[in-house]
């Protein structure tokens, strides 16, 4: 899902939750064992990173750092039970930046220009936001983007896959020292998504778009709707 269109946590999340993990703990496991690819991406796209409009990326890089450590922290102080009557809203969030969030940008555009200072604020609320869970902060962020930049969603792949490894990386680091990962479903985790980024990038170049899309938005509503069950009608 990574690889062809993103939100891969719609699988690990539940998975780990379904092994008995505690939704906090299967949430730092997760990204801890997804952050090695996101690595891989963001050097992959280095040649193409730059300013997004008038911002410096450095200014992005910052900003989206240190929200993702304060988001980090937070998820930390967050109990699992009260983790899992937010999690439904936060996997709902993920789904409409799935759904929308690639032409969201477009469509305001014309209706709502943003100044530097309002983009970097927006930044470090994704980079908290990032840190604290994730899904589909990327296409969030282009999303954003888009309000400043006249450029295709395709150029931003670059700043992305870098400022969304900076918000993940802080996390990581964050988990790790705080003991909150399951280490042995996040080594079975990390080899999974290795060998499905690899199958994945290939599928990609002959699966087509639309069904892609279609199917991943499918399982994304699906799991949404469980954990809303889960969580509101025990």
């Amino acid at each position: 899902m990574n690889a062809l269109v993103g939100g891969g946590s719609f699988v690990t999340l539940p998975a780990l939750i379904a092994c008995g993990v505690p939704s906090v703990t299967a949430n730092t496991t997760s990204a801890v064992a997804l952050f090695p690819g996101q690595i891989t991406s963001a050097w992959t796209y280095r040649d193409g990173l730059g300013p997004i409009g008038p911002v410096a990326l450095r200014s992005l890089g910052m900003a989206t750092f240190v929200g993702g450590a304060i988001g980090a922290l937070l998820l930390l102080r967050t109990p699992s039970s009260t983790f899992d009557v937010i999690l439904p809203w936060l996997l709902a969030v993920a789904t409409g930046a799935l759904a929308f969030g690639r032409h969201l940008g477009e469509w305001l555009r014309h209706r709502w220009p943003l100044s530097v200072a309002l983009v970097i604020a927006v930044q470090f609320g994704l980079g908290v936001y990032g840190g604290y869970f994730g899904g589909g902060v990327g296409i969030m962020m282009m999303a954003v983007w888009s309000l400043i930049a006249d450029r295709t969603l395709k150029s931003f792949n670059a700043p992305r896959t870098f400022l969304v490894c900076a918000a993940n990386a802080v996390a990581v680091i964050i988990f790790t020292a705080a003991r909150s990962v399951a280490w042995h479903p996040a080594l079975a985790i990390l080899v999974g998504a290795l060998i499905g980024g690899f199958l994945g990038s290939h599928l990609g170049r002959r699966a087509p778009a639309r069904i892609v899309r279609v199917a991943t938005l499918g399982l994304s509503v699906g799991i949404t709707l469980l954990f809303f069950i889960r969580a509101y009608l025990k």
